[in-house]
C-alpha cells in the first residue's frame, strides 16, 4: 500500500506548489524534525509522540520499524499513523532509477576495466560508470572544449572521462593529497594506455590526463575564477600558487565549459548552480549534491553573505527555515535503513540509547560540558568486543566449521582499537574491516540473533563501559560517585522507545532532502528562459541512494531537456 507521488516539477509554478505543500505538512512535525535525540531521556521527547502510534509501533518488528522511512505500513495499523506515512511518501521525490537513454540520445555507459576501476567499490563504480556517460552526452552535444570535475576527491570521475571518454578535464579538490593521489592514479593509468596504444598500433594518438589543481571552493567568486582564468586572467585577483595552477590547468582550452559535481558537499553543490548563471564560460552543469547538514542557511550564525539554504525566491517567500537538525535529518537514507537487517538495526537502535542515556550522566554530573558533545563512534567497538564474546563462548561449546574464525577473533582487537581511538572505520586500509565483516556474517549464520540475546545484565555492562569512554574521549575523569546503574534503571523503560522515535523522525530525512532539492531547481527555473534544468534520478537506489542530479544548461547549449516528472 503506498501513495503514489501525485506532484511535478516540470514549471517553477508547480515545484512552487510541491514545495508548499512540503511546508504545509512538516510544520506541525517540527517537535520531531528539530530534535536532539541524546537528549531522548532527559527531556523525555517520546511524551511528544501520539500515545496511540507509541502502542501501535511498540508491537511491531525492528524489519518494519526500519521500512517506516520508506513510506511502507502495515494493513493492520490503524489509520492516523498509517495516513501519517503514506502522505509523507507520497510528497517525497521518486527515487527510481531514470531511463537515461530517453534523456539523453547519445547515452552510452560501458562498464569500467580493472585499471580504471582499481580502488573503486561497486557504489563507486556504478556512479562513475553512469555519471561520466551523462558528462560525456552533455560535453558531446555542447562541442565543451572542457568538463571541470569540482569536488574531484582521488579522480576516479576525471580519469574515467579524460581516458574513457577523451575528454579534456580539469580536477578541482580542496585536499592536496587527494591531488597527489589523482596524479599517481593517473600516470599509472596512462602507461596502461599507452602499452594497449603501441600494441594496437596507435601510438601517435593523443592521450587526455586529467590536470589537477588544489583550490579550497569557499565562495562563488572562487570558483568562477577558476572558470574564466582562461579568457579574463586578469579580472580576477588569485594567491600566487592557485592562479599558477590554473593557469596550467585551464589555458588553451577555451571558453566551452561544463561543471560536474559527483556528490559535491554543502554549498559546493550550490555554488556550482549559481557559477552556471554568473559565468559566460559555463554552459551546462551536472550536479549530484550531498553532506546536506553543511549547508549555510540564512539566519544562523555559519551562513555568510551567499546562502546555500534557501536558493529560491520562492522558498523565501514561504518562510521556512529548517536548521542544523534537519539539515542532519535530510542525510538520513531510506534505502539504507530498510537494507540494515533486523541484527543491524537492534543494534543502531541500542547505540541511540546509550548515547542518550549518557547525556543524562553528562546533565547530572557534568552540566558544565554543554548540550551535545561529540564523543566519537565507540559504541560500535563496544558491541563487537561483545559479539565476539559471544562467539568465542560457543567456539568452545562445540566445534566450529569455519578454521579462519579465531584468526579473524583475535583481528577484532586490532579492529576495535582502531575504531576506539577515533579513527573512521571507512578509512581504514589495513583489511581489518574486511576481516570483520565476513566474521560477522559467519556469525550471524552460526549463532542466529546474538542481539536479542543481550540480557538487561549485558545491556548495562555494555552502557557502563560506553560511559566510561566516552568520559575519557570528553577529558573528563570518571568519579566513583557517578551512578551509571541509577541512571541506566532509570531510563531502560523507555529503551523500547527510542527505535519507534528513530524509524518516525528518519521518515522526514527523503522528504526534507526533497525539499532541499526543489529549492535548488526552482532557483533556475526562476531564472526563466536564461537556463533549462531538469531534475531527475540517475543511479540505482539500490547501490546508490543519494542519487538525483540536478541538470542545467544555457538554451543554446544543446542538451536534450526530455524529461517526465512523476
Amino acid at each position: 500500500m503506498a501513495k503514489q507521488c501525485k506532484y511535478s516539477c516540470d514549471t517553477a509554478a508547480e515545484t512552487l506548489e510541491w514545495i508548499k505543500a512540503i511546508a504545509d505538512f512538516i510544520k506541525p512535525f517540527s517537535f520531531l524534525i528539530n530534535a536532539h535525540v541524546v537528549n531522548f531521556f532527559k527531556d523525555r521527547l517520546w511524551e511528544a509522540v501520539d500515545e496511540d502510534w507509541l502502542q501501535c509501533l511498540s508491537n511491531e518488528s525492528v524489519e518494519s520499524l526500519l521500512l517506516i522511512p520508506s513510506g511502507i505500513v502495515q494493513d493492520h495499523w490503524p489509520t492516523s499513523p498509517k495516513e501519517f506515512v503514506l502522505t509523507l511518501k507520497s510528497l517525497v521525490y521518486p527515487r527510481e532509477q531514470a531511463d537515461l537513454k530517453k534523456v539523453f540520445p547519445n547515452f552510452q555507459p560501458t562498464s569500467l576495466n580493472s585499471v580504471l576501476a582499481q580502488g573503486m567499490n561497486l557504489k563507486k563504480k556504478h556512479e562513475v560508470e553512469v555519471l561520466s556517460a551523462i558528462v560525456s552526452s552533455a560535453a558531446s552535444a555542447m562541442r565543451a572544449d572542457a568538463v571541470i570535475d569540482v569536488g574531484a576527491g582521488q579522480g576516479y570521475l576525471a580519469q574515467v572521462l579524460a581516458f574513457e571518454h577523451q575528454l579534456s578535464v580539469v580536477a578541482i579538490d580542496a585536499c592536496s593529497h587527494h591531488g597527489k593521489v589523482t596524479n599517481a592514479r593517473a600516470e599509472r593509468i596512462k602507461k596502461h594506455y599507452m602499452a594497449q596504444m603501441r600494441k594496437f598500433g596507435s601510438g601517435n594518438q593523443r592521450l587526455n590526463v586529467p590536470q589537477t589543481i588544489k583550490c579550497n571552493i569557499m565562495s562563488l567568486e572562487t570558483l568562477k575564477s577558476l572558470t574564466t582564468m582562461s579568457s579574463h586572467k586578469g579580472d580576477v585577483e588569485q594567491p600566487k600558487p592557485i592562479e599558477q595552477d590554473l593557469e596550467l590547468g585551464l589555458a588553451g582550452r577555451g571558453s566551452s565549459l561544463v561543471l560536474a559535481g559527483l556528490h559535491a558537499c554543502g554549498d559546493l553543490s550550490v555554488t556550482m548552480l549559481k557559477t552556471l548563471l554568473e559565468c559566460e564560460e559555463v554552459r551546462a552543469v551536472i550536479s549530484i549534491g550531498c553532506c546536506y547538514n553543511l549547508l549555510s542557511e540564512e539566519g544562523f550564525t555559519n551562513a555568510q553573505i551567499q546562502y546555500g539554504f534557501p536558493m529560491s525566491c520562492g522558498v523565501k517567500s514561504v518562510n521556512l527555515s529548517l536548521g542544523k537538525s534537519s539539515r542532519d535529518l535530510a542525510c538520513q537514507s531510506a534505502e539504507r535503513w530498510k537494507s540494515l537487517g533486523k541484527d543491524a538495526g537492534l543494534h543502531n537502535f541500542e547505540l541511540h540509547a546509550f548515547r542518550a542515556a549518557f547525556q543524562m550522566v553528562l546533565h547530572k554530573y557534568f552540566p558544565e560540558v554543554g548540550t551535545s558533545p561529540s564523543i566519537g563512534r565507540q559504541g560500535k567497538a563496544l558491541r563487537r568486543k561483545q559479539q565476539r564474546k559471544i562467539i568465542e563462548s560457543e567456539l568452545q561449546a562445540e566445534e566450529s566449521t569455519y578454521s579462519d574464525l579465531p584468526q579473524m577473533a583475535c583481528n577484532m582487537d586490532e579492529a576495535c582499537s582502531v575504531t576506539h581511538s577515533g579513527e573512521s572505520e571507512a578509512v581504514n586500509t589495513s583489511g581489518i574491516r574486511s576481516d570483520v565483516d565476513a566474521l560477522f556474517t559467519k556469525m550471524s549464520l552460526h549463532t542466529g540473533s546474538t542481539c536479542e540475546r543481550t540480557t538487561s545484565t549485558d545491556k548495562y555492562s555494555l552502557f557502563e563501559k560506553f560511559c566510561q569512554s566516552g568520559l575519557c574521549r570528553l577529558g573528563l575523569k570518571p568519579s566513583d560517585n557517578i551512578n551509571f546503574h541509577g541512571i541506566w534503571k532509570g531510563v531502560e523503560p523507555y529503551v523500547s522507545l527510542i527505535g519507534i522515535y528513530w524509524s518516525l523522525r528518519a521518515a522526514f530525512g527523503p522528504l526534507l532532502e526533497t525539499l532541499i532539492l526543489l529549492d535548488r531547481l526552482l532557483f533556475l527555473q526562476e531564472q526563466g528562459d536564461v537556463l533549462e534544468s531538469v531534475m531527475l534520478p540517475i543511479f540505482d537506489p539500490a547501490i546508490s541512494p543519494r542519487n538525483v542530479a540536478i541538470i542545467a544548461k544555457k538554451p543554446d547549449a544543446g542538451i536534450s531537456s526530455h524529461h517526465s516528472s512523476r
